[in-house]
């Protein structure tokens, strides 16, 4: 017989064998086997060697997939530790009100979702009754990154624990009268309740693995002990389709966060219809999961399915249960037992006489209903294996019915996800499935009711005594930060007075300011550096000694460069969150910190500092979950604007990051043009965020690359520069009639301006004043808070308009950015208002070539003023084309 390994190259070829003969024996055994008893025989074999040969702590790798079974059999499950009756009440009252909720809002069209939950309701129930630890013990409770369509159970719990009234619950997604509910776990709408926004999907995922790494990075720093918090991240099937969803797997699995637990729905239902149509998505979510490096728990079929399998002694059950597709299954949901009889069993003479042993009513309870997420025990059994899995991650794969309990009309339906409501008729047979005492004569004026059993009853008694075991309520957020003390002045003053004859770029400026912070006594340690890779890019090298790079297994190796003072420094305890090129990671890093306030108590400053094109643009969806969590620190866009990055060319080439960022209400954006700026901003935002009055707010600030000499600040600028706006040069007549303007300038175009008011004083006798707008988006915020001011009849100026009074001429603005940016101010100026920007591609070439290209350079910046001053019959027209000849235009 022909030896069939030796027809399949391998990289067993590479090794030497030391006793072919053996060799061949093996795989003639196996060969006998599968002609004896059929290949489904030899791979069980097979697999039964590769368990025992692991258990023996023989290395081998792990195959990915599993059969189409539970994990945990029912014969090892652990006993449970509740009253399942009394649970099973519990959760029978949140099944109805949460879909009461939505069906009541329906009359007011503002929609809701009710299968998400209703098919989940044991996932969170038994978390809820046996393992979410509140706040209110030890430690910072766990964290919980809710499914956000399942908000309308969460909401039904609160309501069934007195957290929250009937009047609230009518109000689901009617906020704007002050005592609604956010249709999704929204911080920032319902700050008492939720910790994370989860509904833009897959962010949840991201987000809840760095969260379980930030957990060990205070650990490690000895900031606070988060041994005892546990991450929980509900996800569906069809979210971990989005990519940021999987994006992280490896770290989770490289840093062995067995603090980490996703738990994923299996309905097998996207928005639309199936997940997985023609195929089966449990699977291929085990081998994601295996195969990054994760502990996989796969809770499939309830206790009624333990029948079946132990008929299957052919193992033709579970044949036909891994080649059954999705949406197949899906549809054995909704047709009679005869057709599952035909279609499922009818598949091989084997499952036809297994079938004949099965009663109808056995075989409807398995198709039906009987799923292991359906079943608290279970679900129970999964969650303890979960955390008592050390090394590694742990997902649960648990498989339910989309719209479960919910009736014929909504279980397994490819259109549940858009229902809104049920009939009264429907709630009258869900009334009665779920055994609950609410009679007819309830059911007014059409009216669905609420339910309750009163606050004194044995299941509200239940549920509170098992949440004050847990440590108290959940989810819930708390902050109970103290401010923190104000850094030392000094660090602020090596700024303030400037760099003399030495050049030196803001991005340099604003490294060195966050250096010397981290050094003060008080407050330095809470300072978390993050990058996305190139740290060298911004200067930050210096800090990888001094604060070393964060890494739970700390330096396990000689860093190539230990002989050079600036060397690779990875630590157990180090501060930097250097991440790899992932803007999202380092997004989900700094969110995580930014919050840590609220979730641990423990107030950090992280700052992150990227290539600005790379933020706003790649992460902006973080930027408003960062937003939406309340989250707090400094997002700084590093080489930034549209001319300042020599050669890296369009895609480097920002020029719209602010416009962007603009669009964010709690996002204080600044272009600061001077060193000195920069301490002041940040003085500032430190006092905003961290003191004793400290607001939910983030700063974006943008920094420069473009090495300049650094002037000391004049003085009395620190209120506008906070404010936006201040005149940082002012012209000098050169006669009492000469013509005159403003030019404003923020970031670096600050130095085309001050050149231009050389130039335009020199060689044509113009005085224009200088003006540094460190912000156009927080002079837009001040005005716009007037505007509002005004429909309530309070009479208030807005500071551009108060700033620039008087100003003789027209105001020319100027940045590296696309006109859109300045023109925010435009309508609050009284003067004539131009503007000059970089809109369109940028390109690679000097910074001087892509100025002159875009028209934002010293001599185009003269030529506008001049074409301003000429409109305005202040000077012949001629001098216009005579300037444009003179700077080659």
């Amino acid at each position: 017989m022909t030896d069939p390994v030796a027809q399949l190259p391998s990289e067993l070829d590479q090794l030497p064998d030391r006793d072919p003969e053996e060799t061949a024996e093996w795989a003639a055994s196996l060969d006998a086997v599968t002609k004896a008893a059929g290949p489904h025989r030899a791979a069980y074999l097979m697999r039964r060697s590769l368990q025992h040969a692991e258990g023996a702590g023989i290395a081998l790798p792990k195959l990915l997939e599993s059969d189409y079974v539970n994990t945990i059999p029912t014969s090892a499950e652990p006993a449970f530790d509740g009253d399942l009756e009394m649970e099973s009440k519990i959760t029978a009252w949140n099944r109805w009100n949460a879909a009461a909720m939505v069906t009541r809002g329906a009359r007011y069209g503002v929609g809701g979702h009710i299968a998400t939950f209703a098919s989940a309701a044991w996932l969170y129930e038994t978390g809820f009754n046996h393992f979410f630890r509140g706040k209110e013990g030890d430690g910072s409770g766990d964290q919980l990154y809710i499914q956000g369509h399942a908000s309308p159970g969460i909401y039904a719990r609160a309501f069934l624990d007195g957290r929250l009234s009937e009047q609230q619950l009518d109000n689901f997604r009617q906020e704007s009268g002050g005592d609604g509910l956010p249709s999704y776990p929204h911080p920032r709408r319902l700050p008492w309740l939720w910790e994370f926004p989860t509904v833009s999907m897959g962010l949840g995922p991201l987000s809840a693995i760095y969260q379980a790494r930030f957990n060990r990075y205070l650990t490690n720093r000895k900031i606070k002990d988060t041994s005892n918090s546990h991450v929980w991240a509900f996800l569906g099937d069809g979210e971990m389709d989005e990519p940021e969803s999987t994006a992280a797997l490896a770290l989770a699995a490289r840093e062995q966060l067995d603090n980490l637990t996703f738990v994923i729905n299996c309905n097998l239902q996207r928005l639309d219809g199936p997940v997985r149509a023609n195929f089966r998505v449990v699977q291929e979510l085990e081998g994601a999961f295996r195969g990054a490096g994760w502990n996989v728990i796969k809770t499939l079929w309830g206790n009624a399915w333990d029948e079946l399998f132990q008929l299957d002694t052919t193992g033709a059950l579970i044949r036909r249960l891994r080649e059954v597709p999705d949406a197949q299954f899906q549809t054995y949901a909704t047709r009679d037992v005869a057709y599952i009889r035909e279609h499922f069993f009818g598949s091989e003479p084997a499952l036809v006489e297994l079938a004949k042993l099965l009663s109808d009513a056995k075989i409807a309870e398995c198709f039906y209903s009987s799923r292991g997420g359906h079943e608290a025990r279970k679900v129970y059994a999964a969650y303890r294996a979960a955390l008592e899995h050390k090394g590694a991650p742990t997902v649960i794969l648990a498989q339910t019915v989309k719209g479960y309990t919910l009736g014929k009309g909504f279980e397994s339906k490819n259109a549940n996800h858009q229902m809104k409501k049920l009939s009264i008729d429907e709630f009258k047979g869900m009334r009665d499935l779920l055994g609950l005492p609410i009679p007819d004569s309830a059911f007014q004026d059409g009216l669905v009711p609420y339910g309750h059993p009163g606050a004194d009853s044995p299941e509200v008694r239940y549920l509170q005594e098992r949440r004050a075991a847990l440590g108290g309520p959940a989810p819930a957020r708390r902050v109970h930060a103290a401010a923190l003390p104000e850094p030392e002045e000094r660090a602020f003053k090596a700024l303030y007075k400037g760099s003399g004859k030495q050049e030196m770029a803001t991005t340099m400026a604003f490294v060195r300011l966050v250096k010397d912070l981290m050094r003060d006594k008080e407050s330095g340690k809470r300072w978390v550096p993050i990058v996305p890779d190139e740290a060298r890019t911004f200067g930050m090298e210096s800090l990888f000694p001094s604060a070393g790079i964060y890494s739970p297994l700390g330096q396990t190796y000689e860093p190539v460069d230990r002989d050079q003072l600036m060397y690779y420094k990875e630590a157990k305890d180090g501060q930097i969150l250097n991440e790899g090129i992932t803007e999202a990671g380092a997004m989900a890093d700094f969110i995580a910190a930014a919050s840590s306030y609220a979730t641990h108590g423990e107030t950090m400053i992280p700052f992150y500092i990227f290539y600005s094109m790379f933020g706003w643009q790649r992460t902006g969806d973080q930027m408003w979950q960062l937003a939406d969590q309340l989250g707090k620190g400094f997002i700084v866009g590093a080489t930034a604007g549209r001319t300042t990055l020599t050669g890296e060319g369009l895609q480097h080439a920002d020029g719209h990051s602010h416009l962007i960022a603009s669009t964010n209400p709690a996002s204080l954006n600044y272009d600061p043009a001077f060193a000195y700026e920069i301490a002041v901003i940040v003085k500032d935002g430190l006092r905003r965020m961290y003191g004793p009055d400290a607001e939910d707010v983030f700063y974006y600030l943008t920094v420069y690359n473009e090495p300049k000499q650094q002037p000391a600040m004049p003085e009395g600028v620190e209120g506008g520069i906070v404010k936006g706006l201040y005149r940082f040069k002012e012209g000098t007549p050169a006669s009492a009639d000469a013509p005159r303007l403003q030019l404003i300038g923020s970031g670096t175009a600050i130095h085309w301006a001050l050149e231009a008011q050389e130039l335009l004083a020199a060689d044509w006798g113009v005085t224009a004043d200088v003006w540094s707008a460190t912000s156009w988006g927080e002079l837009r915020r001040d005005a716009l808070e007037c505007d509002e001011a005004l429909l309530r009849g309070e009479e208030r100026v807005p500071y551009v308009t108060q700033a620039l009074s008087g100003a003789p001429g027209p105001v020319l603005a100027v940045s590296d950015w696309m006109r859109a940016v300045p023109d925010q101010i435009s309508q609050w100026v009284e003067q004539d208002w131009s503007s000059l920007g970089t809109d369109g591609f940028g390109l690679s070439d000097t910074r001087e070539g892509a100025r002159r290209h875009f028209g934002v350079d010293a001599q185009s910046v003269a030529v506008a003023a001049l074409a301003q001053l000429a409109r305005r019959g202040e000077i012949p027209a001629s001098k216009v084309k005579e300037a444009r000849e003179k700077y080659g235009m």
